[in-house]
């Protein structure tokens, strides 16, 4: 009997942890899950010619406890050893659930008030679209959007993605993500 009752019991903690899970999701209406970038998000620069523009993302409302939000596109696969980040935009406000196609050009004009973007790997603080080497297999492109437990990471302007993900990664009380590919 108590082991039933104790299978019952972690039954339900899984379920209830799964709906938490699924009520906080990101997606984009620019960029299904598990399909192939367009030539609106590939790089203009390094033999790549696309028009490097940030998709429209959006996401449900995040924990309870959330206070802001940060998001990143990483992509796993670069030949760097440790990967190459796309975009990194924090400081986003609670109240926020989209970023507006183009929100990652190098004004930040059209991100949410207050919203800062980390410089990545392209050394700019903006979207860097996908640019694979020629003849590498697709590359994964990771969008993610974290819920925060804080209002602001207190970083200095010019800190290097790492440095912002590793105050992500510690504020962090959710998040979400889908995955897309590129290669040429």
């Amino acid at each position: 009997m108590l082991y039933r009752q104790f299978m019952l019991l972690v039954g339900l903690t899984i379920l209830s942890n799964l709906a938490i899970a699924q009520q906080f999701e990101l997606s984009s209406p620019t960029i299904k899950p598990d399909s192939t970038l367009t030539q609106e998000q590939v790089f203009n620069g390094f033999g790549c010619a696309g028009q490097n523009l940030s998709p429209v993302l959006q996401w449900t409302a995040g924990p309870a406890e959330t206070k802001s939000y940060a998001l990143t596109v990483y992509d796993p696969d670069a030949p760097t050893g440790s990967g190459w980040w796309h975009w990194v935009v924090y400081n986003i406000p609670a109240g926020t659930t989209e970023l507006q196609a183009g929100a990652g050009d190098v004004s930040g004009q059209k991100l949410p008030a207050g919203a800062l973007q980390g410089r990545t790997d392209f050394g700019t603080q903006a979207f860097g679209g996908a640019c694979p080497p020629e003849g590498d297999k697709p590359h994964h492109y990771i969008f993610t959007v974290y819920a925060l437990k804080i209002e602001k990471i207190e970083v200095p302007v010019d800190s290097t993605a790492a440095m912002i993900g590793f105050m992500i990664n510690a504020n962090a009380v959710g998040k979400a993500s889908f995955t897309a590919t590129f290669g040429r």
